[in-house]
């Protein structure tokens, strides 16, 4: 599988400041790459530089083999971009935007199909679009020529969870065709939903890349646990264990690791009831938040 992006030991300065600290990364042809932190980490100063707008500090950033700053028409024209807080020809339609994109790079074939499923009023100009509005025209515009690679940051920002989730389909619909995916985003759910890998990023600094399968199966449970009569905290003392809550005669733990010793020790103690369930992503992206403070 070929890289189609390629960054490597990419540091990016504002003056004093530094916005992204030496990160390196590739994502492959085909992958859905969620690059994930909180607002303010570096994930927009990453994108705007991959896009060439900004020029690394140091390092270097290839699109196709190519060096971003070294990027022809023709590989651009493979690029479909959505930026963070999009800006458009105010005076202009849905429409009109849709078709200076076709003059530029072709007739589509989905533009359509895409802005009935958005469910977007092309007749109304940039200036009177709600911000989730001027989202969905971003995304159209983004995904219309059906790209070989997708460079999006926040693309589901302001919109409704039905939206959230047809943006989804479409995006996993043009991967299944091929198209590789590069997502900012600060929506954890959304990585976990449509990502094959993630790169978790915090004040410029990337802290890991992983699997997502791989993140998933790192050994975190929450369990309740619903005792008859009231038990002491003490009993709970064990390395790994982390009591969340207590209310009444019902603890919850979070658990990293073995879970036998915890199960052993509730089991010492009569139930009402217990449940045991898998960590979310983001339970296992604050835990390597943490490990970095």
């Amino acid at each position: 599988m070929s890289e189609v992006i390629e960054i490597k030991n990419f540091t990016k300065n504002f003056g004093k400041l530094i916005a992204v600290d030496n990160i390196s990364l590739n994502v492959k042809k085909g992958e859905i790459f969620g690059f994930l932190g909180p607002n303010g980490a570096g994930k927009s100063t990453t994108i705007r530089c991959l896009m060439g707008f900004n020029k690394p500090t140091k390092g270097n950033i290839k699109i196709f083999g190519s060096e971003v700053h070294l990027t022809t028409p023709k590989i651009l024209k493979k690029i479909g971009y959505l930026p963070g807080n999009i800006q458009l020809y105010d005076n202009w339609t849905g429409s009109e935007h849709i078709r200076f994109f076709e003059g530029i790079r072709g007739r589509s074939r989905i533009a359509g199909d895409l802005v009935s499923r958005l469910d977007f009023d092309k007749s109304i100009k940039f200036r009177y679009l709600s911000s989730g509005n001027k989202q969905k025209l971003g995304l159209i515009l983004a995904l219309m020529n059906e790209p070989d690679v997708l460079i999006l940051d926040e693309p589901t920002l302001g919109l409704d969870p039905l939206l959230q989730n047809e943006i989804h389909k479409i995006l996993l619909e043009l991967n299944s065709k091929g198209v590789t995916i590069f997502i900012s985003s600060h929506n954890l759910s959304e990585v976990e939903k449509i990502c094959n890998k993630v790169g978790i990023i915090k004040s410029g600094k990337l802290i890991v890349v992983e699997e997502i399968a791989n993140l998933k199966s790192r050994k975190i449970h929450h369990i309740s646990a619903h005792f008859k009569n009231s038990i002491s905290p003490k009993y709970f003392s064990i390395p790994g264990v982390e009591i969340v809550s207590i209310l009444g005669n019902t603890f919850e733990f979070k658990v990293s690791g073995d879970l036998n010793n915890i199960i052993r020790n509730i089991s010492a103690h009569s139930l009402i009831d217990l449940e045991i369930t898998h960590a979310s992503l983001e339970d296992i992206f604050m835990k390597y938040y943490e490990r970095t403070e």
